[in-house]
């Protein structure tokens, strides 16, 4: 069984800095791709950005430049760095990993990320 476990969300002002990590216990394999998508209020689920177990990143449009998503594949953990947060990132993150193997799609719990202008 795979949990994912999310920290770093919070409130932060326009321009601000936040740190999202997702910690993912349980058998995840070696092929996968781990990444974070959001939810704002009224608004369809979006990927944000994700990356492979080999390194490949993918960034939604609206974050290039802005966001970057790392990995340690060591410790089953991925992180999302936001910097120049805007109030239309505000939304909830959830992080999500990809099991290739069995073709196994898991989520976190969600985490509110609130930036204020």
């Amino acid at each position: 069984q795979v949990q994912l476990v999310e920290s770093g969300g919070g409130l932060v002002q326009a321009g601000g800095s936040l740190r999202l990590s997702c910690a993912a216990s349980g058998s995840i394999g070696s092929v996968n791709v781990m990444g974070w998508f959001r939810q704002a209020p009224g608004k369809q689920r979006e990927l944000v950005a994700s990356i492979t177990s080999g390194g490949t990143t993918n960034y939604a449009e609206s974050v290039k430049g802005r966001f970057t998503i790392s990995r340690d594949n060591a410790k089953n953990t991925v992180y999302l760095q936001m910097n120049s947060l805007k109030p239309e990132d505000t939304a909830v993150y959830y992080c999500n990993t990809k099991v290739l193997i069995t073709r196994t799609d898991y989520w976190g719990q969600g985490t509110q990320v609130t930036v204020s202008s």
